[in-house]
C-alpha cells in the first residue's frame, strides 16, 4: 500500500461553519448577495447560484495568484443571543469552485475591516469553534 503523502494546510485560520447572509459590493459599485459556507479570521467561503458567481468572477476561473478580485463585505454577527453587530470588510476574491449544477463557492480574503470588525469577528468565531457540537 502506497503511504499517503501530508499536504501542507495552506489555512491560517481555523473556520466556523456558520451560514450568514452576505452583502458583497464590486468595485463598480453592483451589490450582490450571498450566504457564508464558513467564516474565519481571515476570510469566508460564499455559496451563490451561477448567475451571481458569473457577476463576481466573469471569467469563471479561480484568479491567478496576484490578480485577485476586489470586494467589500456586509454582514452581521451576533455579540450576544439578542444582539447583532454589522461588520464591514475589504477583501479579495481567492478562489472559485462549482459545486452543484447552480451552486458556487467563493473565497475571499480579508484584508482590513471597518472600525472593530476584526474583533467582532474574532469573538464570533472563537464562540461558534468553542460551542460543543
Amino acid at each position: 500500500m502506497k503511504p499517503v503523502s501530508s499536504k501542507t494546510n495552506l489555512r491560517k485560520q481555523q473556520r466556523a461553519d456558520v451560514s450568514i447572509e452576505v452583502a458583497i459590493k464590486k468595485s463598480d459599485g453592483d451589490v450582490l448577495n450571498c450566504r457564508t459556507a464558513n467564516l474565519s479570521r481571515a476570510g469566508m467561503m460564499l455559496l451563490c447560484d451561477q448567475e451571481t458567481a458569473k457577476k463576481l468572477v466573469p471569467s469563471q476561473t479561480t484568479p491567478a495568484p496576484g490578480a485577485c478580485i476586489p470586494v467589500a463585505a456586509r454582514f452581521a454577527v451576533p455579540v450576544v443571543a439578542a444582539q447583532t453587530v454589522a461588520v464591514a470588510a475589504a477583501g479579495h476574491i481567492v478562489h472559485l469552485r462549482r459545486i452543484a449544477r447552480d451552486q458556487f463557492q467563493l473565497g475571499v480574503q480579508f484584508t482590513d475591516f471597518e472600525n472593530n470588525g476584526y474583533d467582532y469577528v474574532d469573538q464570533f468565531v472563537s464562540r461558534v469553534l468553542a460551542t460543543p457540537i
